[in-house]
């Protein structure tokens, strides 16, 4: 079945331990002296779960981690809850035969999950009932990213268009946001929820004002990536400062100051990019690689030296999401399994 433990998992006892660290590893890390305290991070994943049917797309977005632990994953047509807590496994939906998953994305408190599909739709559903609120049309190709802000979600398409859609109205699209020439594969809110980034298969990285309404015009357009840019993360850190990574033609990850509209700095990173998220705890930033190397890589900002390359994918690591307490990532790939 979807989802349950894969055999050569460790210890069953970790089913109740969320983070590969120790408990006096945490205390130290939460001390007073936690800038000086060694961290170890661990080489193989304290768990893995088979992930029958996660595809292998890099313009797909089918892993997020909710504020109340739960991991959704899209698989085929349906999409899998797990709970972290109890691990128990409970299917949300089934799209039926002639569609399939292409998007998950957790509203921020986590009690409903948007799921984006291959005809266009885009569907609320409310976990704890496994009831679907409503459904959600406009796009005409399918919808590869989202991303929610309070009752805002960003939508993201094969269509080139972003739609900014208030859940709670009977008429919900409030924008339409145009300018990328390809498909839209990355969407990321920055933290105040006043800008929302966008990356597309142009190979361009744009940056919008919330709350204009109507259609809109990039705020800032950066066109130094050349090859196409799903990886994207909002320092917690540093107001303004957004995190970029290319694909197989680009293989760098970028950092931006949007409040001045200026490129930073940029790392080769030797592999094309998948995804970016930023640590919550640390000023640290994590990469996953498709081609060819297959590896997730915990850099420290701003130096960007690289404090621990993680392997084991045997395919392109297209997923990432991270838990609420910032402790613990999950990375998916095309070897379905989720680790």
């Amino acid at each position: 079945s979807p989802l349950r433990e894969a055999g050569d998992s460790l210890d069953p006892k970790s089913v109740y331990e969320l983070s590969p660290l120790k408990d006096d590893s945490r205390r130290l890390l939460a001390g007073p002296n936690s800038s000086k305290a060694k961290r170890k991070i661990a080489k193989v994943p304290f768990k893995v779960l088979d992930a029958p049917a996660l595809q292998d797309d890099f313009y797909l977005n089918l892993v997020d981690w909710s504020a109340l632990n739960v991991l959704a994953v899209g698989l085929g047509s349906c999409v899998y809850l797990w709970s972290a807590c109890t691990s128990k496994v409970t299917k949300l939906c089934e799209l039926g035969p002639d569609d399939c998953v292409t998007s998950v994305a957790w509203t921020q408190r986590g009690t409903h999950l948007a799921v984006g599909t291959n005809r266009g739709a885009v569907e609320i559903w409310e976990a704890s009932r496994c009831a679907k609120i409503r459904t959600m049309t406009g796009h005409t190709m399918r919808v590869g990213t989202l991303s929610w802000t309070s009752h805002t979600l960003a939508s993201g398409s094969r269509d080139r268009n972003i739609f900014l859609r208030d859940v709670r109205m009977k008429d919900p699209l409030t924008s339409r946001l145009t300018g990328h020439k390809q498909e839209v594969c990355g969407l990321k809110w920055s933290f105040d929820d006043k800008q929302l980034a966008s990356g597309g298969n142009d190979n361009k990285l744009f940056v919008w004002a919330s709350g204009q309404g109507g259609n809109q015009t990039p705020l800032t357009r950066f066109a130094e990536h050349t090859a196409a840019v799903k990886a994207i993360a909002w320092s917690p850190h540093q107001h303004g400062i957004l995190a970029s990574g290319g694909g197989t033609a680009d293989r760098c990850i970028r950092f931006w100051n949007t409040l001045t509209s200026t490129g930073l700095n940029s790392v080769d990173t030797g592999s094309q990019v998948c995804n970016l998220m930023w640590s919550k705890n640390v000023n640290e930033i994590v990469s996953t690689h498709g081609y060819s190397l297959n590896q997730i890589i915990v850099w420290r900002y701003p130096s960007m030296t690289k404090v621990a390359t993680l392997t084991g994918h045997t395919y392109r690591v297209l997923y990432l999401a991270m838990s609420p307490d910032g402790q613990t990532i999950v990375t998916g790939a095309g070897d379905e399994t989720l680790r």
